[in-house]
This record gives C-alpha cells, sequence and structure tokens, in this order.
C-alpha cells in the first residue's frame, strides 16, 4: 500500500485534533478560585499514606481505558522502586469526564486520601481541584495547560511555556534570535501563541513577526504567500511553530520550503515535541530544525523498563504518573508530618523522575530541565543536554 503524504496525512487529523481543541477550550478559563481551603492533611510517617490516583478508565472515548492503565503501571513501578516509604495506592476511574472525576476525589478524600495524582484532562482536573477545595488536599495532575494550575492544582505534564522558553534561550545564544511565530486560528493555537509570548519576555529572543492561518489544509494553502513574505521581509531569522505532529505541522514543513523559506536563511524550531510519532523525522523540510524534549537518557531507561515488565511501550505521558509518585515518595522520605505541604511541593531543588528534573511552581505550573535537539539524516540528534539539576539562587 503506498504511503500518504504529509498534506494526506494532515487532512485525515483535523478530526482528532479538533476534539483535543475542544477538550483545551473547556480548561481554557483560567485558574479557579478555589477559596476556603483548609490546612493540609497531615502524614504519618509510620503507616502507610493513602494516595489516590485518578485516571481516565471506564471511557467511551478510544484509547482512554489503555492510557489509564498505563498510567497505573507506571505508578506502580515508582511505588515499588521507593526504599523506607510506604505509599497505599487507590485508583479512581473517571470515565474521562469532569463530573464523574469530582464525585471520585471526593470519593478518595472520604477514603482518607493525603494527596490526588491525576486526572489527565483539564477540564477534569479544574473540577478535581473544586471538588476537593474543602479538604487542603493537593491534585497533581497530568495536564499541561497551564491554564487550569493555580490554589489545590498543580500541573506535572510539559507545558508549552517550558519548551518555549528552552528553545528560544537555546535560540538568542546561538544568534538566531530575530524570531517569527505561524501559528494556527484554534484555541489551542491561541494558547500555544500566548505561552510563547510569556516565554520570550524572560529570554534574548525577539518576536519579529506573528502570522496565523486557518486550521485546514485550503487554509494553509492560501495563508503560504503571506508566510512566505513576512518572513522575507521582518528580518527573522528563525521561524517557530506552534503546529505539533498530529496538526498542521507535516504540511508546513512540505510547503513553505517549496515556496523558499528554509535553512539556512531561516532556522526553523518548534515547541511541540518533532520526535512523536517516530514518523515525524522523515519529514525533509524539518531535518537541522530544532525542537526540545525531556531528557532522553532517563526516558530511554524507563521505556526499556516498562517493556521488559508489561511488554508493551508505555504511551507517552506514562511517565507522568511515575514522576508524580518519585516526589511524593521523596517528600515523605522526609518523615516530617506536613510532608505534602504546598510549601514541600514547590521546593526549590525539585525531583528527579523518568522525564528528568522537574519542579512546581508556586503558581502551580511546572519546571522541567529539557534536552535541545534536532532532526538529522532522519534521527534524532542532541545539540544541548538537559540540565540534571536546578540552580537555586543563593547556593
Amino acid at each position: 500500500m503506498r504511503a500518504q503524504s504529509p498534506t494526506r496525512r494532515f487532512v485525515s487529523r483535523l478530526s482528532r485534533r479538533a476534539a483535543l481543541v475542544g477538550l483545551m477550550a473547556l480548561a481554557a478559563c483560567g485558574p479557579i478560585n478555589l477559596g476556603g481551603m483548609s490546612g493540609t492533611p497531615r502524614v504519618d510517617p509510620n503507616a502507610p499514606v493513602v494516595v489516590a490516583l485518578l485516571v481516565p478508565g471506564g471511557s467511551t472515548t478510544q484509547g482512554n481505558d489503555i492510557l489509564a492503565t498505563n498510567l497505573e503501571n507506571a505508578a506502580r513501578m515508582a511505588v515499588a522502586d521507593l526504599s523506607g516509604v510506604q505509599i497505599d495506592l487507590r485508583v479512581y476511574a473517571t470515565q474521562g469526564d469532569p463530573a464523574v472525576a469530582a464525585q471520585v476525589a471526593q470519593q478518595a478524600a472520604s477514603d482518607g486520601a493525603r494527596i490526588i495524582l491525576g486526572p489527565v484532562h483539564g477540564a477534569e482536573a479544574a473540577a478535581v481541584g473544586t471538588a476537593v477545595s474543602g479538604t487542603g488536599l493537593s491534585v497533581l495532575s497530568f495536564s499541561n495547560n497551564p491554564a487550569i494550575a493555580g490554589n489545590n492544582v498543580f500541573v506535572l505534564g510539559l507545558t508549552p511555556d517550558n519548551a518555549a522558553r528552552r528553545v528560544l534561550d537555546y535560540v538568542a545564544a546561538q544568534g538566531r534570535g530575530r524570531v517569527m511565530i505561524i501559528g494556527e486560528r484554534t484555541t489551542a493555537g491561541e494558547l500555544m501563541l500566548a505561552a510563547v509570548n510569556r516565554a520570550a519576555a524572560s529570554t534574548g529572543s525577539q518576536i519579529v513577526a506573528t502570522e496565523t492561518y486557518e486550521f485546514s489544509q485550503q487554509g494553509i494553502v492560501n495563508a503560504l504567500p503571506t508566510l512566505a513574505s513576512t518572513a522575507r521581509s521582518s528580518g527573522a531569522q528563525s521561524l517557530l511553530f506552534t503546529a505539533d505532529s498530529a496538526g498542521a505541522l507535516p504540511i508546513l514543513a512540505q510547503l513553505l520550503p517549496d515556496n523558499r523559506i528554509s535553512g539556512p536563511q531561516f532556522q526553523f524550531m518548534g515547541v511541540t515535541q518533532w520526535n512523536v510519532p517516530a514518523a515525524t523525522l522523515q519529514l525533509r523540510g524539518l531535518q537541522e530544525g530544532w525542537f526540545t524534549l525531556p531528557d532522553p537518557t532517563v526516558t530511554q531507561q524507563f521505556e526499556a523498563r516498562y517493556q521488559a515488565a508489561y511488554g508493551s511501550t508505555p504511551h507517552p505521558i506514562a511517565g507522568l504518573a511515575y514522576d508524580g509518585i518519585a516526589a511524593i515518595g521523596a517528600l515523605l522520605g522526609s518523615g516530617a508530618p506536613d510532608a505534602l505541604s504546598r510549601e514541600s511541593l514547590t521546593q526549590a531543588s525539585g525531583f528527579v523522575g523518568v522525564n528528568g528534573v522537574f519542579r512546581l511552581l508556586p503558581d502551580g505550573t511546572n519546571q522541567r530541565g529539557l534536552a535541545v535537539a534536532t532532526i538529522r539524516d532522519n534521527a534524532v540528534v542532541i545539540l544541548d543536554p538537559a540540565p540534571r539539576s536546578f540552580v537555586i539562587p543563593g547556593t
């Protein structure tokens, strides 16, 4: 059977992407005011600590049950790796539904949970945060949407702010810091654009132009003359794409070079992982482009262990469940009754997980140590390794 072209694959993905955009729209209402939070539940260091894991099991959405199993498997691997810490992991199925997620979160609190790990989707996490706001429980969600972070809700996922900050820092250091952003006119695209602009303000890069396109095959084709003209007239040295491999990235990577917009005049870069799926590495237009990814050394070790234990490759976000348990276990290892307080969760030194080093920030977002990579001869090549620790002011 003949392989599909990037353009045809893009068209086939539009319906799936539309569903994701709708989900992000539900979660984009901004941090919720949880008011009335009581003190952090104290833990007994000499007894098993109940940790609630909320996964999207029981959903009618294809793939959610597999994701739920992967998250539970990764969490149990992390529990088994802990030394000197007792965790009573209790798993609750949310069906991927915010209302159900809120109900099971309240049940988990009644069952004695001291902290909640999950759920996956931003709308679920916001609902869970509200549901347990009076209990003092912190929620370590698997979402990567910073709009739902705040108060008792943290996001463990790789946020676009993290990726944008890392790649913009790197591009400035390489003398290619005059950047044009190319983004899509969708809710998800607007969130990405906002993240890139926030990140640019704290880096040495300068946003010299921004162009957007209607999220459709014809919309991109229609926008190409404007994209090419602005790239040339703006003095941009680099073009940053907010799209991912499931969206418009493949068709942009094909059509922009066809319109004489390519390297070495323009450095292509992105804020999504260009190595997922692996087929993206074959795209001609993305060769020598720059993107970020979690520390590949530790992620590959986790994937190999998971494969050996469960006979399959882990879901791309399964490692977040391991990271959450690793952070909880590290804090419980202190033996302090308030080990799961907000102050402890946001300690400056952070934690080490299977996606590298990370730390939770007081605003509910996170900072992750990321590597900068390129695609060369259809393979990932690391240009700048991920840091293995955080620089702490005053140390």
